[in-house]
């Protein structure tokens, strides 16, 4: 008898369809297994991913870095490398200093900025280009370059270029791109947005380069002004005046801080102009420093004197009129011209000391002075007021002058001058003698003077033009 055959479920499965065969399912500590061994790759991956990368990076810098070098060592590329520029671009001024947000960048002497290209061998001299190229300014950190260097790359300029703060305005406004041709280029209205606190060195300077390309493969250096401070435009309140003038405020001088102590102190002396600074640094000025008091040290002192003196004088001339005295002197108290006892003197003759009472006598009677126009004829100033001609034995008295026919004339009383009209437009003074033995003023009417030059050998500050 045959043993029973028992049913085998994958035999049978075996003469099935494969569609309609049964898909086994794995096992539930399989599939933990599988999600393991997944997660353990990628943290694998993950750890050797930053490492793959540097060491692919290190090799590939290696290759190019090999190659880079072989190609400089061409004799034709190592030569346009290191060739240095000779020609460079120049500034035609200094800026006038200082310089506030919103006000207009200019030369220190208020003619035009302008941009030339000038040779290293002989920078003095623009050369005229054969084509005009492309001028662009930009602001330069003050910092740059390092060690005072006149030469630096195009790289290391345009690396220091300094751009606005974020969120702000373009930091310079303007006409910043020019042209230059025949060798110059203009710089128009161009002004600072943003001061200079914000960066490191806390100064700018102004830049200009060669627009890339539009001047072929000639280098021309960049040229860029001295470091300076650009300050807020509320400043320009207390803003010094170069030159000052005469009726300025004495805060306008160097190291005079307005409603400072040095101001406050020569405010309470009267001194409030900066006419009446130098007068009195001409009169007396051992009492101004006494005023400024030992706060204002001999640097300073010196440099607000310096500032002080580049003020236009002007035309006007004071007189001073004493016993035997007349003297003309500048709107700070300085000696002009001088008459002594009659005589047209010549300054160099005249005592230190004595012009020196007269100096401090002038300034002390300021107020009573006479003014006149040094741009008038000499002989009329000098025969305006109270001169007359000096006789031995004889005393003349002179009153106010009066003009008739154009020309200004003296009135004589008590027996001096008469005047006769004979002829149209013309003043003949005819002397008439007084007694001797009225004691008085002598003068002589100058009607001409040398026109030299003086040579002081009194205290050059008490003297014009010294």
């Amino acid at each position: 008898m045959a043993a029973k055959r028992y049913f085998n479920e994958s035999e049978s499965n075996e003469d099935q369809p494969p569609e309609k065969k049964m898909k086994s399912r794995p096992s539930f500590a399989s599939v933990i297994g599988e999600v393991v061994m997944v997660n353990s790759l990628q943290n694998l991956f993950s750890a050797l991913e930053p490492l793959l990368r540097r060491v692919v990076k290190e090799e590939v810098e290696h290759v190019l870095g090999r190659n880079t070098r072989s190609l400089l060592r061409s004799p034709s590329l190592r030569i346009q490398a290191l060739e240095p520029s000779s020609l460079k671009l120049k500034f035609s001024n200094k800026l006038s200093l200082p310089v506030f947000t919103g006000s207009k960048i200019g030369s220190f002497d208020n003619n035009p900025l302008q941009i030339f290209v000038v040779d290293n061998a002989n920078p003095n001299v623009p050369i005229i280009l054969p084509q005009p190229i492309k001028i662009e300014i930009v602001v330069v950190d003050g910092d740059f370059p390092q060690g005072d260097r006149e030469t630096w790359t195009s790289e290391e300029f345009n690396n220091n270029i300094v751009k606005e703060r974020t969120g702000r305005r373009p930091l310079l406004t303007g006409e910043l791109n020019v042209t230059m041709r025949d060798g110059f280029a203009p710089i128009g209205d161009i002004e600072f947005t943003d001061n200079s606190s914000w960066i490191r060195s806390r100064k700018f300077r102004v830049g200009v380069r060669v627009v890339p390309g539009s001047n072929g493969d000639v280098r021309i250096c960049e040229a860029m002004t001295e470091p300076f401070v650009v300050k807020d435009h509320r400043g320009e309140l207390y803003k010094k005046h170069h030159p000052p003038m005469l009726d300025d405020d004495v805060w306008r001088l160097e190291k005079i801080g307005k409603d400072g102590a040095f101001h406050n102190k020569l405010k309470s002396e009267g001194i409030k102009t900066v006419q009446d600074f130098l007068k009195l640094s001409i009169a007396n000025p051992q009492l101004l420093r006494k005023i400024l008091g030992v706060g204002m040290s001999d640097k300073m002192w010196e440099a607000t004197i310096k500032h002080a003196r580049t003020c236009v004088l002007g035309n006007k001339q004071y007189v001073f009129r004493g016993n035997n005295h007349l003297v003309m002197l500048n709107p700070i108290c300085q000696v002009v011209k001088a008459v002594i006892d009659g005589q047209d003197r010549d300054l160099s003759s005249i005592d230190r000391t004595y012009i020196e009472r007269l100096v401090r006598e002038a300034y002390m009677n300021w107020s009573s002075l006479e003014e006149v126009d040094a741009s008038l004829n000499e002989t009329a100033l000098l025969t305006q007021g109270e001169m007359m001609e000096q006789y031995p034995n004889h005393q003349l008295t002179m009153v106010k002058p009066f003009q008739q026919h154009g020309y200004i004339v003296d009135r004589a009383i008590d027996m001096g001058y008469e005047l006769n009209s004979d002829q149209a437009g013309c003043i003949d003074l005819t002397y008439v003698s007084m007694p001797s033995s009225n004691i008085g003023i002598n003068y002589t009417i100058t009607e001409s003077s040398s026109d030299g030059e003086l040579t002081p050998s009194a205290p050059r500050s008490f003297l014009s033009g010294n």
